[in-house]
């Protein structure tokens, strides 16, 4: 029987590598096939985006225990890369992997503003917070080129719908003029996302994201805007970036931040291979101990989906998180919020009027 060969990382990538999804029927690997080629590094793996015409954008949720009933994806896959992502097994439905393939084969939901106009306009729409970003980062590189994020804030700003955004890039400061008029309504928030302050960690655990600096920058420039802001030191990993919660809520404060939230590192379906695979190559010598910590704080194993326990955790280790959390945001002047948790204006509602219509009497 032929041997697999080992996964080598390549640069720019986060996942090791690229699993066959959970439902596929038959499982791909590597062999040695006796051709040695010159060289060791691999070829550059490129990003494909590939198009999803969408009938709705809204998707709805009733978990007790996300702080938000309706969220707008715009893209399906993301290219930050980072390897801890509870985003990934969702590749698995399309038939891909949710390692390599998550992060360099992307779906972009091309028709997204105009799907999300027709939603807002149906007669029994319910107008709820809106979170933009809730499983892929809605300012991911890819959004420099499309466009779709900065154009469904342009609906939901004509329709004054509150949002909330929740993204681990800098380019969201380029929708300001957008965001900060929202704001001034009561309609807006954003929550930057910051895992660590270290430069070189964060380029192996999230490769492809803006670095922490640019983060903490982007967070003093949305607060000066007047647009609320929260700091989400997320997620937490046992004994890799655990020790710096208090330092990325300090920075997070000192640039403006109002309020901050932090998660355990969640690891579902076949996450828990790809983070065992990275911890393996980029951090040998910490691997166990990372995943013995997280088994004391998930019941035995490395991931609980159970609701009330699936963000924190249980047990020691997750209670002595969760007090370091509060003593530091009671330190530090931020409320503890869960997601971005601000309180967002639902009144001002109003679907803007189209050439033609009949002029409202009230």
């Amino acid at each position: 029987m032929e041997q697999a060969l080992p996964e080598r990382p390549r640069k720019g990538r986060g996942a090791v590598g690229n699993p066959t999804g959970r439902y596929e029927s038959h499982r791909r690997f590597a062999v040695d096939d006796g051709w040695h080629l010159d060289g060791d590094a691999l070829a550059p793996l490129r990003t494909v985006v590939g198009e999803d015409r969408a009938r709705t954008v809204i998707a709805t949720n009733s978990s007790p225990d996300l702080p938000f009933d309706q969220s707008i994806n715009p893209y399906q896959g993301c290219e930050h890369g980072c390897v801890y992502c509870y985003a990934r097994p969702g590749h698995a439905h399309l038939g891909l992997s949710p390692g390599l393939d998550f992060e360099s084969r992307l779906f972009a939901k091309t028709n997204a503003p105009e799907a999300l106009e027709r939603q807002l306009r149906r007669p029994g729409y319910r107008c709820k917070t809106i979170l933009l970003g809730a499983n892929t980062d809605p300012y991911q590189p890819v959004e420099r080129r499309l466009g779709l994020t900065r154009r469904i804030l342009g609906v939901l700003s004509d329709f004054n719908h509150p949002l909330a955004v929740i993204t681990k890039s800098n380019l969201v400061l380029r929708d300001i003029d957008i965001l900060a008029p929202m704001a001034e309504r009561g309609l807006a928030s954003v929550g930057i996302s910051v895992t660590t302050l270290d430069r070189g960690l964060a380029r192996r655990l999230e490769p492809r994201a803006p670095t922490p600096a640019r983060r903490i920058e982007a967070i003093g420039r949305l607060a000066a805007a007047g647009v609320p802001t929260a700091v989400m030191a997320s997620p937490m990993i046992p004994a890799l970036n655990d020790a710096e919660l208090e330092a990325i809520m300090e920075a997070g404060a000192s640039a403006g931040a109002v309020a901050a939230s932090t998660i355990l590192v969640r690891l579902p379906l076949e996450l828990k291979a790809l983070f065992t695979e990275w911890l393996e190559t980029h951090a040998p010598d910490k691997a166990d101990h990372v995943l013995s910590l997280i088994r004391q704080s998930r019941g035995g194993a490395l991931y609980d989906s159970s609701f009330a326990t699936r963000m924190h955790g249980t047990g020691p280790y997750a209670d002595l998180l969760a007090q370091r959390f509060h003593l530091a945001c009671k330190r530090l002047g931020l409320r503890a919020a869960g997601g971005v948790g601000f309180a967002l204006d639902v009144s001002r509602f109003r679907p803007p009027p189209r050439a033609g219509d009949q002029l409202s009497l009230i």
